[in-house]
């Protein structure tokens, strides 16, 4: 049997899975956490990734890996390599000033003409914006930006400025792939190419980038030296976190997925690229080399955390609580900006609660708002993806959320289209590691995914109205 594993480096944890590269079964996994905050020290997510290897028994008898990591992240380095500051996360807002602030140099239409996308605050070249007005000193020291997959990839390889790095502080070696490039907001998914006037536009100055590979190209091999992996692995291209669970989940044409995470996202795989100067699809590339329309929200299962510790329950009696209340819980909607908002761009946003009455003030009624919130929050994401000519077929519901009884039940309610409940999974791990099979075998796997639930359709269209009527009042 030959065995390949996938990293998920995600914004909580980092995940390992071990898959027999023939059939993609789980042979097994690990995974250790990340700190908390919007804005984190690069060596904990190594220390972490070390810390997750060996959680899944090591790399002994593993013949290829790739990571899957989240998007947008900031790594700044100096011309020996070293990390300037802290990463800057996805969900840091900060830069929402330098992301206006971009849209009114260049344009929103020229943006998402060279880009495929409008930077929000979410994106890289905001958060390289703001460095050079906020810390300038640092924004003059950076001699190459790397994403979260791409510097976790580099360390793999044996790069780093540590006395102990066994192949030193090499910038040009830096790598990565059009799904995470696309997602920095200053490269072009349909061309393949840098669009090094708008990362000077963003940073004041030109910088190393990483070399993007294509979907089975690797970026080379382990060396001897590094703590706990055997040299000679083959390492993969890697990906970003959406495109990885994509590929994971074998989305074709016709799916769209839908997640439910510490963000929301909704995403598709299409054969042709999308322009939308509005900023609300971005035009990201997948990781097996066509396109992935894609929207996310910054509120997603936290919403379903707050109102569980709120009501004092666990999310299975949440959702227990919430079907007992009627589709559209008697007109009380929940507006879920709990941490501003990224779509729409809202970032200072804040939640609301409307449509409180003695009837729906119950511990049920607010459990079957919450819900549905989170819910048609990502309906409205699914609409601006279609109208970019995005034809879903399916909705594969996935994330931890998506187990929820009620969450599935209720999104048959809230969605017109078929949903589908993929097993639960490290789908973004399982990518990654898909996609080291790729890179070992020339070939990309077809490994089979398990359904777990296929809920009834059963659209109710007025929950979806009332809660754009409040949202609308948010706008």
């Amino acid at each position: 049997m030959t065995l390949v594993a996938g990293v998920d480096s995600s914004t909580q944890s980092c995940k390992v899975v071990v898959r027999d590269a023939a059939t993609g079964a789980l042979v097994r996994s690990g995974r250790a956490r990340h700190p908390d905050g919007t804005e984190v020290d690069p060596a904990a997510w190594w220390s972490a990734l070390l810390e997750a290897i060996a959680d899944a028994g090591g790399l002994d008898d593993v013949e290829a890996i790739a990571i899957g990591g989240q998007q947008h992240g900031l790594v700044a380095l100096d011309g020996d390599g070293n990390v300037i500051r802290d990463a800057l996360l996805w969900n840091d807002t900060r830069s929402a000033a330098a992301a206006r602030d971009l849209i009114d140099e260049i344009g929103a239409e020229e943006l998402a003409r060279r880009t495929g996308t409008v930077p929000v605050a979410s994106f890289t070249i905001t958060k390289l914006r703001w460095l050079r007005d906020a810390e300038p000193a640092n924004a003059q020291q950076v001699a190459a930006v790397a994403l979260p997959h791409d510097w976790l990839t580099w360390r793999l390889l044996g790069y780093g400025p540590e006395p102990g790095a066994p192949s030193g502080p090499v910038l040009e070696a830096l790598t990565t792939d059009r799904s995470d490039a696309s997602g920095t907001g200053y490269f072009s998914s349909e061309t393949n190419r840098y669009d090094r006037a708008l990362l000077q536009a963003a940073l004041g100055h030109d910088a190393v980038l990483p070399r993007v590979l294509a979907p089975n190209e690797p970026a080379g091999r382990t060396v001897e030296g590094l703590p706990g992996i055997p040299a000679g692995i083959l390492v993969g291209a890697g990906a970003g976190d959406n495109a990885g669970a994509a590929l994971g989940l074998g989305a074709r044409e016709g799916d769209v997925v839908v997640s439910i995470g510490t963000s929301g996202t909704v995403f598709a795989v299409t054969g042709s690229p999308t322009t939308d100067a509005s900023g609300t699809v971005a035009g990201f590339a997948s990781a097996s080399g066509e396109y992935l329309p894609l929207i996310a929200t910054l509120n997603a299962a936290r919403i379903l955390d707050a109102t569980a510790r709120l009501l004092e329950v666990d999310h299975d009696t949440l959702g227990r609580l919430a079907l007992e209340a009627p589709p559209g819980a008697d007109g009380l909607v929940l507006v879920p900006y709990f941490e501003g908002e990224r779509t729409p761009n809202l970032p200072d946003a804040t939640a609301s609660l409307t449509g409180m009455t003695l009837r729906t003030t119950t511990r049920s009624h607010l459990a079957r708002a919450a819900i549905e919130g989170l819910l048609c929050a990502l309906a409205d994401g699914l609409a601006a993806v279609q109208s970019q000519g995005v034809v879903a077929k399916r909705l594969l519901l996935v994330g931890g959320a998506a187990q929820n009884p009620a969450v599935s039940a209720i999104a048959a309610q809230v969605f017109a289209e078929p949903v589908v409940v993929p097993a639960p999974g490290e789908y973004v791990a399982g990518g990654a590691a898909l996609q080291a099979a790729w890179a070992l075998g020339g070939t990309r796997p077809d490994w089979p995914i398990d359904v777990v639930a296929e809920p009834t359709p059963d659209p109710h269209p007025g929950i979806l109205e009332a809660y754009r009527a409040a949202a609308q009042r948010l706008s």
